[in-house]
């Protein structure tokens, strides 16, 4: 009899639950459902802040697994992965409250008392990690400033949260617990940097590999589900789950995961610590089979999405398809902006921040909507580019061809320009390499295939070839 497998990806926007028939000869993968993940905005007493509805999100994921259990005939297994970095605290394995969204602006203060115990250089030497403002170290210390951690007795990123309340069983799966900066770059927990900053080791469960078996789900979640199936650590941070599925030679390839972030960068046997990595601000994290993502965050896909959003506020129609077509015909920009300024960072006016970017600085800034677009995607290409050289200088790799995979691989003018700014061929696809990864190595734990990486991702350039995109010459400025 056939087996089917489960997705649940978890997006910082969005969610959906898909499912797979998978073999050594066979794969076939479609949605059964897709819901919005939309933050809530409290207020907390002195401030509105931003929330994740972690509660309702865990609903729809329940909806979207009885809808996948409908649509198999044999659903045997489950992965779940999501955006990195945020938490829930647990006390008696019961939700204290509704976890922080990362854009909100609490952790100003917890990035100064990080800092004040241990200076963001032997940070990077512990530790490998990108200084990001929302990194959950810094989310930690401020709520133990405020006395919150008191209260707490295990803390959960957002995909071991859901598969507990899955399967009732604790853990931290390996390539989210690298996004948390409390991670050693021996891939154990540091007991050492959490004493330094109050932080109790026991609040933290035990290291679980990706591409474990988790377990059974509980009596009541099958019962709910209409079905029994084995919950698996997948690459639990979404990120790590599409860099598994990039049909791609680590040894000759960077890559590109582009969503809301664009993460950016190469694949390595081991971290690069060092003093030049971390003045650039690339980060060391595990992916699957402990392989490090070295790679820099750049502003993604969410430039371009709350503009339009802005417009749509100021009730002006807008389609996307029209402006990307119009924006193809605009005129080349070379005075791009800095994508990853601070100021970029939080939901509201994005298009007026650019513009103000541009004046601040003498600079004429885009005029009108098709411009605008024309300017953020001119602008997330030649970040994108940036960013793919340093990570090969920084590393060593001979990049000889860039993969762009997630949403930003469906936008031809992007990708048109990255691999104009690149001067190297960019092979775009799969789109869904987040659900992809996770549904592969479900798939793997459950037996119904078998292989590494290596074999992992040749399936995916056998199911799933990628469209190539060739620098244009006039605009090419080759890889060195």
């Amino acid at each position: 009899m056939s087996a089917q497998v489960a997705a649940v990806d978890l997006g910082a926007t969005s969610g959906r639950v898909m499912v797979a028939d998978i073999s050594d000869d066979r794969f076939e993968m479609r949605t059964v459902a897709r819901f919005p993940n939309e933050p809530l905005r409290l207020w907390d007493g002195a401030r509105e802040a931003l929330h994740w509805n972690v509660p309702g999100l865990y609903a729809q994921v329940m909806d979207g697994l009885a809808a996948a259990s409908r649509d198999c005939a044999n659903l045997v297994g489950i992965g779940v992965d999501s955006w990195a970095v945020d938490y829930g605290l647990l006390r008696d394995g019961r939700l204290l409250s509704l976890p922080h969204h990362y854009r909100d602006t609490r952790t100003d203060h917890g990035v100064d008392l990080v800092h004040s115990k241990i200076g963001p250089e032997e940070l990077y030497r512990r530790n490998g990690l990108q200084f990001l403002p929302f990194n959950t170290v810094y989310q930690l210390v401020e709520e133990q400033a405020h006395g919150l951690l008191d209260l707490a007795d295990a803390v959960l990123l957002i995909p071991d949260l859901v598969t507990y309340w899955l399967t009732g069983v604790l853990g931290a799966e390996r390539t989210n617990a690298s996004t948390t900066g409390l991670l050693g770059l021996d891939g154990a927990w540091d007991g050492e940097l959490m004493a330094r900053l109050g932080l109790l080791r026991q609040l933290f469960p035990d290291i679980v590999e990706a591409g474990t078996g988790r377990g059974p789900v509980l009596p009541s979640v099958a019962e709910q589900m209409g079905c029994a199936a084995e919950v698996v650590s997948v690459a639990s941070h979404d990120t790590a789950s599409a860099v598994a599925a990039i049909p791609m030679d680590p040894d000759h390839a960077a890559y590109i995961s582009c969503g809301t972030w664009g993460l950016v960068g190469v694949e390595l046997p081991g971290p690069v610590a060092t003093e030049a990595a971390r003045a650039a601000n690339f980060t060391n994290e595990v992916g699957f089979g402990s392989r490090i993502r070295f790679l820099h965050n750049v502003m993604g896909m969410w430039l371009l999405s709350e503009t339009l959003r802005q417009y749509q506020r100021e009730g002006r129609h807008v389609e996307l398809g029209d402006l990307l077509a119009q924006a193809a015909h605009a005129p080349g920009v070379d005075d791009v902006f800095d994508t990853n300024d601070a100021r970029f960072l939080t939901p509201g006016d994005i298009p007026t921040r650019i513009r103000q970017w541009y004046t601040e600085r003498g600079r004429p800034a885009p005029a009108g909507r098709v411009h605008m677009v024309r300017a953020i995607l001119e602008s997330l290409a030649a970040a994108f580019a940036a960013a793919v050289r340093t990570a090969a200088e920084l590393s060593g790799v001979d990049v000889q061809t860039v993969h762009i995979v997630g949403g930003g691989s469906q936008n031809e003018l992007l990708c048109q320009l990255t691999a104009d700014r690149l001067g190297v061929p960019l092979l775009a696809g799969p789109v869904e390499a987040t659900a992809l990864g996770n549904l592969l190595l479900t798939a793997r734990a459950q037996g119904l295939i078998d292989g590494g990486l290596a074999e992992l991702r040749e399936r995916v350039a056998r199911w799933f070839p990628p469209r190539r995109y060739v620098p244009r010459t006039k605009r090419a400025a080759a890889m060195v």
